[in-house]
C-alpha cells in the first residue's frame, strides 16, 4: 500500500489543526513543513509568530498536536538550520513523524543517539543534487527515506525533478525494505511513475490543496495503489 499524505505550510496552530479535520475521513497522516527563512528562503509557522513561546509551549505540554488533531497524525518536515535544537519539542507536542534534512545535519550520528527512539519514527530526507550515499551510511539508523522531487524546497507548486526517479529506483534496489517517501512536485501524473520506482509514501501540497475537489483528488491519488 502506498500512503497519501497531504502536506501543510502552516500559517497558524489553527491552521493545522483546520486543515487535518478537511481531510481526516481519508487519510491518517498530514505532514507539517515547518520552515525557518534560513535553511530554505521561506518562513512559515511557527517561526513567522514568537517561536520560543511556541515551543516552551510544546516542551511544557500546552500544544498537543495528538490532541488537537482529532484522527490525524503528524510528521513534521524540519527544513530548518540545527534541526536538533527543536526536535524534541515536536516529539512532545506528539508528533509521530520527524523528517530531518540530511543538508542540515553537521553530525547526523550524534541527532540519533540523543533523540528517543520510542512512539515515533525517524525519516531523513534529500535533495535531488545529493548523493544517496549521504543518507545510505544512517540507514539503521532511520525509519524512512525522503526524496524530495523538486531542488528549491520551501516551495509547492513546482515541476517534478525526474532525475528523483533513478534515485529512488537506487534507493529500492539497494535497501529492498526501506520506507520511500517523496515529497515535493507529486502530481497525479507523477504519482504512476513514483510508485513504479519503488515509493511507498507520497507526500502532496498543491496538488490536493489548490485543487477544486480536495478530497476527491485525495480519492484519485489513492485509488493509484491499487
Amino acid at each position: 500500500m502506498v500512503e497519501i499524505i497531504p502536506a501543510i505550510m502552516p500559517k497558524s496552530l489553527e491552521d493545522i489543526v483546520a486543515e487535518a479535520h478537511r481531510v481526516e475521513t481519508l487519510v491518517r497522516m498530514v505532514q507539517v513543513d515547518v520552515m525557518d527563512g534560513i535553511f530554505v528562503p521561506s518562513a512559515d509557522w511557527p517561526y513567522t509568530a514568537d517561536s520560543d513561546a511556541v515551543f516552551d509551549a510544546m516542551a511544557s505540554g500546552g500544544i498537543s498536536l495528538a490532541k488537537d488533531g482529532g484522527g490525524v497524525s503528524f510528521e513534521i518536515d524540519l527544513m530548518v538550520e540545527n534541526p536538533a535544537l527543536h526536535a524534541g519539542d515536536w516529539i512532545a507536542a506528539g508528533a509521530k513523524r520527524i523528517i530531518f534534512h540530511i543538508e542540515s545535519l553537521d553530525d547526523p550520528s550524534s541527532l540519533f543517539e540523543e533523540l528517543p527512539r520510542d512512539g515515533f519514527e525517524i525519516g531523513l530526507a534529500l535533495n535531488p543534487d545529493t548523493s544517496n550515499d549521504a543518507v545510505a551510511s544512517y540507514i539503521q539508523h532511520i525509519d524512512f527515506v525522503q526524496c524530495m522531487g523538486i531542488t528549491n524546497i520551501g516551495y509547492q507548486g513546482q515541476a517534478f525533478d525526474e532525475r528523483v526517479l533513478g534515485k529512488l529506483r537506487v534507493f529500492r534496489e539497494t535497501f529492498p525494505s526501506i520506507v520511500l517517501s517523496v515529497d515535493g512536485g507529486v502530481s497525479l501524473d507523477i504519482a504512476p511513475k513514483l510508485i513504479e520506482a519503488g515509493a511507498n509514501r507520497l507526500v502532496s501540497g498543491s496538488a490536493i490543496w489548490q485543487s477544486d475537489d480536495i478530497l476527491g483528488t485525495i480519492v484519485k491519488f489513492q485509488s493509484l495503489e491499487q
